[in-house]
């Protein structure tokens, strides 16, 4: 995952929001963090300002974004965006970032915070950086790591 110490980045890009999320230390669990809201899709200055300040923070090492795939596996003019955004991120943070499927995040999402008991006006407030979290969190599930001391 990473090479020592740090932690993992989980983001969820949209046009207007970037939902951010962290694992811990030992990279078992993730949580959502915030979101990052701009006016406009291709305003990235704030948001990359934003980031890097978590970056230095959280001492990040790896940032994990999803990529909305479409159903039948294609990609669609979201993901394409996504993508573009993944290039501006490693030029300019300078770290690593990995894609992640997110396919169907935000439904979970949306489920946890139902079954949370979050009123469905105030969806807005943390559907985003919760699917960061579910992003994040199929990753680190995906890359346990084998040397943990499983008996």
């Amino acid at each position: 995952m990473t090479d020592s110490g740090g932690r993992i980045l989980g983001l969820d890009y949209g046009a207007r929001t970037v939902g951010t999320a962290l694992s811990d230390p030992l990279f078992l669990t993730a949580q959502p963090l915030e979101i990052i809201r701009r006016k406009e899709e291709t305003h990235h200055r704030s948001t990359l300002r934003r980031l890097a300040e978590i970056v230095s923070t959280y001492d990040v090492r790896l940032i994990v974004l999803g990529l909305p795939l479409n159903m039948d596996d294609s990609v669609g003019e979201r993901a394409v965006k996504t993508l573009a955004f993944r290039d501006i991120l490693e030029a300019r943070l300078s770290l690593p970032v990995v894609m992640q499927d997110e396919r169907l995040t935000s439904v979970t999402a949306e489920e946890v915070m139902r079954e949370s008991g979050v009123r469905r006006e105030d969806y807005g407030k943390y559907v985003d950086s919760i699917a960061a979290a579910i992003i994040l969190q199929d990753y680190l599930n995906a890359h346990e790591r084998k040397d943990s001391g499983d008996n």
